[in-house]
């Protein structure tokens, strides 16, 4: 959710600014923009719309220069206009990036206007470049004016700011947004993503809570809120160029689905060693006082919590809570100390999750365990114990590979904690690995079906609603379903559990609401079956993922595409696979723009 990225160097960095901002656009944006300084003049061009018809319009005004900014944004203050775009700038010497929100903008809104200054947009990201600029004024000390700025500042950022007399330097300042400085031969880079510079440097500076930093030429000197000089390691990243580029696909969510063979693979080979707590970065010490699990979530990772409930309690016999971090943050939840805290989040950025694991830590837990796919973000910093999920970088808003991966990753947790529980036996240890091991070609199997499932998308794309039905541990699997169509598809979908069918959504069906359904042949498949007549009586149209044993049959108002053998335990990470490509298909087949789709951002940075 909104991107930002800078270059302090001896050459034209409009170039880089621009390849920069396009490897941001799958965080989700709706306008962008850049800034240079060039002969001491600041010159400024933002577009509404994609970083392609900003590009040409930069092209159009001949803008270079040597020290530059670049943003896209996600509206939260303002609409979608030019003028809310960023880079905002203040009496054309101070120009300035904002991720974040500033909660307390208004207030300091009026303050300013009293002081002279003229407001242009809505934004809450022109008061901190008019604070700058005031500052700035005083002391021509650009490092200074920001760490004044800051302090007046309440509500989460991540700034870059340059002014126009000073061609030397970028300022950068970080508090609950993430940021990063690149680190070139005699040229620096700024980034709210290590995706933006990877193809100008891999070696990378993360700057930590409060941080405020000096980038110049062939300098970065990072101050503390105090001001007092610190240190920050440079490490180098490990993203390849190659896994944010398309390659031989049409879409990176094309991409993504298709790669999940070879990162559950990926993800195997380190849980083959063994279900042990050092996969946790933990001992057996750590987790031996675990008397329950509570698991922390938004959106997509919050279903991977939920099929993991049915796990930890059926494993393990260890009381599992889950919630979705926002709720969580607001009110006085149920705490106990010896509960084992697990945060989900693909980013390791999601501010709601991000804000629920520094409850829980000031409520008195003291074993904070994070799932993430980042390295050296946030949300695992500030944890105990980090599980990184191995799928490599995810650049579609609508997350796939990332999902199955935490499902794995919960599935060990599970296991491991049933091994230090003694709720296992050896026997069934070995059963767990040799399931998951026939992970890898099983999901490839069900990525075959794909033009079956492509056949049902083009009945789907003249719907505007759709039903997702589910039971047990797959009744997560149909809201990520539901979820997977309304994000990229744009039809309104929801899912319940099949048994909830009678009790209301039951009004819904008729010919015009398809119904999909999670049918595997498990403990509940008669019961399932009972729900399914329940939609046929009443003139619904079904569509049926099943097992090769589940005895269902194609008819004129039932339609079926057979998995495979049933899965027993890990059966949702396989009925997963099917509703991503169901989604993935219907919004081919609507013309949606699938990996960036409307209103939504693939890190959620702001609450």
């Amino acid at each position: 959710m909104c991107g930002i990225v800078g270059a302090i160097a001896k050459r034209d960095v409009v170039e880089i600014l621009i390849d920069g901002l396009k490897r941001l656009e799958y965080r989700g944006y709706d306008s962008s923009g850049i800034a240079v300084v060039n002969h001491s003049v600041l010159h400024c061009a933002r577009q509404v719309g994609r970083v392609k018809q900003l590009e040409s319009l930069v092209q159009k005004k001949q803008i270079i220069g040597c020290l530059g900014i670049g943003h896209t944004r996600w509206a939260t203050h303002g609409n979608v206009t030019e003028l809310n775009a960023h880079p905002q700038i203040s009496n054309n010497r101070i120009a300035l990036v904002h991720n974040g929100i500033i909660e307390n903008h208004e207030i300091h809104r009026e303050s300013l206007i009293k002081l002279g200054y003229h407001f242009s947009s809505q934004t809450d990201t022109e008061v901190i470049a008019h604070f700058v600029d005031y500052f700035y004024q005083q002391s021509s000390d650009l490092v200074l004016s920001v760490r004044q700025t800051v302090e007046k500042l309440q509500g989460t950022y991540a700034i870059c700011v340059m002014a126009s007399d000073k061609f030397e330097e970028l300022v950068v300042a970080q508090h609950g947004c993430p940021l990063l400085v690149g680190i070139g031969e005699g040229e620096n880079f700024i980034a709210s993503d290590v995706s933006a510079v990877l193809s100008v440097t891999s070696r990378i500076i993360f700057l930590e809570e409060g941080d405020i930093a000096q980038v110049s030429l062939n300098a970065v000197n990072i101050f503390n809120r105090e001001g007092i000089a610190i240190a920050r390691k440079i490490k180098q990243s490990d993203v390849l160029l190659t896994s944010i580029e398309l390659g031989q696909y049409k879409h990176f969510m094309q991409k993504e689905i298709y790669e999940q063979p070879a990162v559950l693979a990926d993800m195997i080979e380190v849980i083959r060693a063994g279900f042990i707590p050092a996969l946790f970065g933990a001992t057996e010490k750590d987790f031996a006082q675990i008397q329950g699990v509570q698991i922390l979530a938004c959106g997509t990772s919050y279903y991977a919590g939920l099929i993991a409930k049915h796990w930890i309690e059926s494993i393990t016999k260890l009381p599992c809570l889950v919630e979705i971090s926002s709720e969580y943050r607001y009110r006085d939840a149920f705490i106990n100390p010896n509960y084992l805290v697990v945060t989900i989040s693909q980013s390791g950025e999601t501010l709601d999750t991000m804000e629920a694991q520094k409850i829980a830590r000031l409520r008195g837990h003291h074993t904070l365990l994070s799932i993430c796919n980042v390295k050296e973000s946030s949300i695992p910093r500030a944890s105990d114990f980090v599980f990184y999920t191995q799928a490599g970088t995810e650049i579609s808003v609508a997350s796939t590979k990332a999902f199955v991966t935490q499902l794995v990753a919960l599935f060990a947790l599970s296991v491991t904690l049933g091994r230090l529980h003694k709720t296992i036996t050896l026997d069934a240890e070995k059963k767990y690995l040799k399931a998951l091991e026939e992970l890898p070609d099983s999901v490839q199997h069900v990525l075959n079906l794909a033009p079956q499932i492509a056949g049902w998308a083009t009945y789907f794309a003249q719907k505007e609603h759709a039903l997702f039905l589910g039971r047990g541990i797959h009744y997560p699997v149909a809201l990520e379903g539901a979820l997977k169509l309304k994000e990229i598809s744009y039809i309104h979908a929801e899912a319940y559990p099949a048994g909830e069918l009678k009790h209301g959504p039951l009004a819904l069906i008729d010919e015009n609401m398809p119904v999909v359904v999670i049918a595997p042949n498990d403990k509940l498949l008669e019961k399932v079956k009972a729900n399914m007549q329940e939609v046929r009586a009443r003139g619904g149209e079904l569509f049926v993922f099943v097992d090769q044993e589940s005895c269902f049959s194609n008819s004129d108002d039932m339609h079926v595409i057979q998995l495979l053998k049933h899965f027993d335990i890990l059966s949702p990470i396989i009925h997963t696979i099917p509703v991503q490509l169901l989604a993935y298909h219907t919004a081919i087949a609507r013309g949606a723009d699938v990996d960036k789709p409307r209103n939504l951002a693939k890190s959620v940075t702001v609450e």
